[in-house]
């Protein structure tokens, strides 16, 4: 039982990040501050934001599955940026000091022991390859939305998942498509096309270097700036203040839950801390990138959410394109498809950052034996984990290509909060196991902000439906399995010790 909590020392951790040693360090400040809006600014502004302020009433038309915040939706924001505002300060503490590619999962084997250091990374696995399902699909809701723009129209059952179509609500304008699509042996042919390619692409562009991938994205991040800068620039021009009355239609209930829902649009910020590795100075850099990037956001997220909720009446942004269908209600149709050009181009930049974190904390946990030693190979040309991005890209595209985006953002929600909590723990256990160790990023008054980082995230975790608690707990106990079947026999800190 005691070499389950066995803790890999941080001598060991942080040769692995040298430069040599491990990927390429290539990255600074205004980089991961780019990362950080790739990653945050995308599905949850685009997409999760309509339900976070309508909520959301089941098939039935009658039960209610998630009060919304209404024009409280602001609020919601604020809240969930103090959350993540102190769950940063707890990364940017340990990341400055092991500057290692797998995030919490690095932070936790240091901290807490190999067990709870396999839970967080199966954990992240179910953050980053599930939301990245869920992304793609999005992604591909919007790009048909673009295309129909222009007159150009794809056939339903090429840019709708089986899961999708099978799962919804008898009334749903896509519903036929279980009758009306090509079969295969009575089978419905029903692929979304579009999330595979976009997921595809991706990939490839990952494989090649992290310098190629952080250009686009750059690129990506310029775009949807000026997306969101004209949506507030011409939304505020038009904005009813009668709209803003109810102001929460329910009140801290609607708040609370509203926070759940629109969590998704903040998780991107944990995938900062997986390009340490990668970052020059990341003693220096990765605090300041993690922290910089999380105001930003913050301040975009409360911008927009003002807009939106004062252009239209709140029940009307619960939409699949909420921004672009708030410009639609307030008479600016003209605009609206530039709208949904940001949003393709926004997704675009989440699906490169969340698949890119993905990979790194694989190649971590499978330097420590804990997944096959395939995993943790660098390209000798790209210096990328070519074969982990291949894998994970492979996996999400083939999910994305038949999946549902209604499964996923609850489970990602609710890993990425627990994920949070055990990193703010492990502050404080690395202050009592190892208090003289130099700390170049150091919490002030750690006791109180860590104590209520953990706090903060079981809140919000708290206003998630009870089916995400039972799914999440499925997926621990698969994990599990896993690591006694496989990782606790080759355990590399077992070996050696």
């Amino acid at each position: 039982m005691k070499s389950l909590f066995a803790r890999k020392p941080i001598a060991a951790l942080v040769p692995e990040g040298e430069e040599g040693a491990g990927l390429k360090r290539q990255l600074g400040t205004i980089d991961l501050v780019a990362l950080s809006i790739g990653a945050v600014i995308g599905a949850g502004i685009f997409s999760s934001i309509g339900t976070a302020a309508a909520g959301q009433i089941a098939a039935d038309g009658v039960t209610v599955v998630r009060y919304g915040a209404g024009p409280a939706l602001v609020v919601s924001f604020l809240l969930l940026g103090g959350v993540c505002a102190l769950a940063a300060l707890c990364y940017a503490e340990l990341t400055a000091m092991i500057p290692q590619a797998g995030s919490a999962y690095a932070y936790t084997y240091a901290t807490l022991g190999e067990l709870v250091a396999w839970i967080i990374g199966w954990d992240l696995i179910l953050e980053y390859a599930v939301g990245n399902v869920a992304v793609a699909i999005g992604w591909s809701g919007y790009f048909v939305s673009l295309l129909s723009g222009f007159g150009v129209d794809l056939p339903g059952w090429l840019v709708h998942g089986y899961r999708e179509v099978l799962l919804a609500a008898p009334d749903s304008p896509i519903k036929h498509l279980m009758t009306d699509a090509p079969q295969i042996g009575g089978i419905p042919v029903l692929l979304n096309i579009p999330a595979f390619v976009a997921v595809a692409a991706i990939t490839w562009l990952l494989v090649i270097g992290v310098k190629e991938s952080n250009r686009v994205n750059r690129v990506m991040v310029a775009v949807k700036l000026i997306v969101l800068a004209v949506f507030i620039i011409i939304g505020v021009q038009h904005i009813d203040t009668a709209n803003y009355t109810p102001y929460a239609p329910n009140g801290f209930r609607g708040i609370h839950q509203g926070a759940a829902i629109v969590f998704f649009a903040y998780i991107g910020f944990d995938a900062i801390s997986t390009a340490a590795e990668e970052t020059k100075d990341p003693q220096r850099t990765m605090p300041r990138g993690i922290l910089l990037g999380l105001l930003i956001c913050t301040i975009i997220y409360v911008a927009v959410g003002a807009v939106a909720t004062g252009l239209v009446p709140y029940k009307q942004l619960l939409a699949n394109d909420p921004l672009a269908a708030a410009f639609n209600q307030a008479g600016l149709q003209r605009f609206s498809w530039f709208i949904s050009l940001g949003a393709v181009v926004a997704t675009s930049a989440v699906l490169l950052v969340f698949q890119y974190g993905q990979a790194r904390i694989l190649m971590a946990m499978a330097r420590d034996g804990l997944l096959p030693k395939w995993a943790a190979k660098i390209h000798p040309k790209f210096r990328t984990p070519h074969i982990t991005t291949l894998v994970m890209g492979g996996f999400v595209a083939l999910w994305a290509l038949i999946g549902d985006p209604g499964e996923t953002y609850d489970l990602t929600n609710i890993g990425t909060l627990f994920a949070f909590t055990l990193v703010a723990v492990g502050v404080l256990v690395l202050r009592k196991t190892e208090p003289n160790r130099p700390r170049p990023f150091r919490i002030i008054f750690v006791w109180p902000v860590a104590v209520l980082t953990a706090l903060a995230c079981i809140f919000v975790m708290l206003g998630l439906p009870a089916q995400a608690w039972t799914r999440f707990g499925i997926w621990l106990l698969i994990g599990l399995a896993i690591y006694f079947a496989y990782g606790f026999k080759r355990s590399v800190l077992r070996a050696n010790s």
